[in-house]
């Protein structure tokens, strides 16, 4: 995995987003030994590094979603063997499913109380069917195409997708930046996706990944704190 991601760090290092994360990996690893970051063994300094990121790539009017994955994956490359990047993304993972649980909660009560399905149509659940079993597995397919994985791995990768609710993200920053027609049947068709998202791929995951590791004579569990940190962020 790590031969496929350098070139694209390569590429990015001239990118003024991924100069913020040079800067931080500067500051992280290559300060004095008494003043660097690294030596607090703090994860929390994740955290602190994705809102410096995002603050000042808005503040220059650019793009803070895309600044803080340029800036990981530059701050990623520097001092790459350091065992703090463990450290940081240990953290990150642990907040992570800390806000998933408080976003899961507040769509809950969305789907309860709020009406989020109210406008859903016949057209936009098929919408929903299409790109759920359709449309996201075959463009993970394709994404993966030269990435030497085993067949029933990258099926696997390509169905279950990334985690995470961005969808609500991209969706809020449209309606901030333009008009849209029918925003109830937009809000309806996302929490749609989210719902059977969350469901499907909820139910599947445990008995898909206990299948792979049965085949490939691995523990499910041991299998798991063996993944390497290369293809994450911080």
């Amino acid at each position: 995995m790590d031969c496929h991601r350098r070139p694209l760090e390569g590429r990015r290092r001239g990118d003024p987003r991924a100069l913020v994360g040079r800067g931080l990996g500067w500051l992280t690893f290559h300060l004095p030994n008494v003043s660097k970051l690294s030596r607090t063994g703090d994860g929390f300094v994740a955290l602190g590094v994705t809102c410096l990121a995002y603050g000042i790539v808005q503040a220059v009017d650019g793009y803070g979603f895309v600044g803080v994955f340029a800036a990981a994956l530059a701050l990623r490359s520097s001092s790459r063997g350091h065992d703090y990047h463990r450290k940081m993304h240990d953290y990150a993972e642990e907040l992570e499913r800390l806000l998933m649980m408080v976003l899961l909660v507040g769509f809950g009560f969305a789907l309860s109380g709020g009406g989020l399905l109210a406008g859903l149509t016949w057209p936009a659940a098929a919408f929903v069917a299409l790109a759920l079993l359709i449309v996201r597995p075959l463009s993970g397919w394709i994404g993966l195409a030269g990435s030497g994985l085993p067949t029933d791995e990258k099926a696997v990768i390509a169905f279950f997708g990334i985690r995470g609710l961005g969808t609500v993200y991209y969706l809020t920053y449209a309606f901030g930046h333009a008009p849209f027609e029918a925003p109830d049947l937009l809000w309806a068709t996302v929490g749609l996706a989210v719902l059977v998202s969350i469901v499907m791929h909820g139910i599947t995951v445990t008995p898909i990944l206990r299948f792979l590791d049965h085949r490939s004579g691995r523990d499910t569990e041991s299998g798991q704190l063996e993944i390497p940190l290369e293809p994450r962020i911080l």
